[in-house]
């Protein structure tokens, strides 16, 4: 089993920045890929970034890329999502995952462990 607690979720101006956290307990002795996923009220979660155990990979979707940067420290079993030139249309609730093994998933099915979601609000 593994744990997910997020934070760093809150009120941000469009343009603006934050930084959300993701630290992991339990089987983290075991190699596992992390993503982060957001819903927006009214739509399907979808998918925002994903990195591999190691870091070496990255995959984001077009919607952000350019704008937010994921990435890990495994001696903190933490994983992060920096997020700049914040727009309106990022509001949603935040949830990161976690996938034990090497393949880096992009889709929902593929994540076993979820955190509760942290709220990021961006006002225009």
């Amino acid at each position: 089993q593994v744990q997910l607690v997020e934070s760093g979720g809150g009120l941000a101006q469009a343009g603006g920045s934050l930084r959300l956290s993701c630290a992991a307990s339990g089987r983290t002795s075991s190699s596992y890929a992390m993503g982060w996923f957001r819903q927006a009220p009214g739509k399907e979660r979808e998918f925002v970034a994903a990195i591999s155990w190691g870091g070496g990979y990255t995959y984001s979707s077009d919607s952000v890329k350019g704008r937010f940067t994921i990435s890990r420290d495994n001696a903190k079993n933490t994983v992060y999502l920096q997020m700049n030139s914040l727009k309106p249309e990022d509001t949603a609730v935040y949830y990161c995952a976690a996938s034990l093994g090497n393949v880096v998933p992009t889709t929902t099915p593929q994540y076993r462990y979820w955190g509760q979601g942290t709220q990021v609000t961006v006002s225009s």
